[in-house]
């Protein structure tokens, strides 16, 4: 227990009239990739959306670095060191890539106090940040808002970086820039979690997995030993990685 994260212990989330999540059980190990895999509609949004606190948990206790974080508000959660990055992307549209990032960096007022060597890495991690940098971020391409998406969420340095499919309608040599930068991330000992479709991504990247279905975490283990299963992951998935 005491390589775990953060974990999610019989959680259930209730969003109006509607039971979506049927006590999640989540287990996320520190300086890993965790995978969380599932269907569409078993839940794995509304999960990520509970540990930051958007939807908030009717049941069930969620713990980050052992402390219980179900009843606090998204910016206490986020203070914690837990950023988020949505599949929508948040990104401010008619602000600057600058000021986009200069938003989530919490202890700069202007550019000039942000991190130089920080900003120099995720310049080497997504080139695109740079060279954009003081144009609208609503002229970027969808590629280029994840890599802004996922900077600006890394600007300052977190404990767990949380993403909801990264990859998703990307072309192939992004989606491979992308994997990079991850993998990156997680040599420097940020752990992740991470909601994802392409099956390349997840297995290239994967420590740990947990397969939802339902509303609940139906499986979890190695990424390793789930991707040489195909038995099990035509049960939990309907397909074979």
């Amino acid at each position: 227990m005491n390589d775990l994260l953060l974990t999610m212990e019989g959680v259930h989330t209730h969003i109006g009239a509607y039971h979506i999540l049927h006590g999640v059980d989540l287990q996320v190990p520190k300086g890993q990739l965790t995978l969380l895999l599932g269907r569409n509609g078993a839940g794995k949004t509304t999960t990520l959306r509970t540990i930051m606190g958007l939807w908030p948990a009717s049941l069930g206790r969620v713990t980050f670095k052992h402390q219980g974080i179900t009843a606090l508000s998204t910016p206490e959660i986020a203070g914690l060191g837990i950023a988020y990055v949505p599949e929508t992307m948040g990104i401010f549209s008619d602000l600057s890539v600058k000021e986009n990032m200069l938003l989530a960096a919490r202890k700069a007022k202007r550019a000039s106090q942000m991190d130089g060597a920080r900003l120099a890495w995720i310049f080497t991690l997504f080139p695109a940040v740079e060279k954009f940098w003081n144009h609208p971020a609503g002229k970027l391409s969808g590629g280029q808002k994840q890599m802004l998406a996922v900077a600006r969420a890394i600007v300052e340095p977190r404990e767990l970086l949380i993403v909801d499919e990264p990859s998703k309608g990307l072309a192939p040599a992004i989606i491979n820039n992308m994997i990079d930068a991850f993998a990156q991330l997680k040599a420097t000992g940020t752990s992740i979690l991470l909601v994802e479709q392409n099956i390349n991504f997840a297995k290239r990247l994967g420590d740990t997995v947990a397969v939802m279905d339902n509303g609940r975490v139906v499986h979890a283990g190695p990424m390793a030993a789930f991707a040489e299963d195909e038995a099990l992951q035509h049960s939990l998935l309907g397909l074979a990685i």
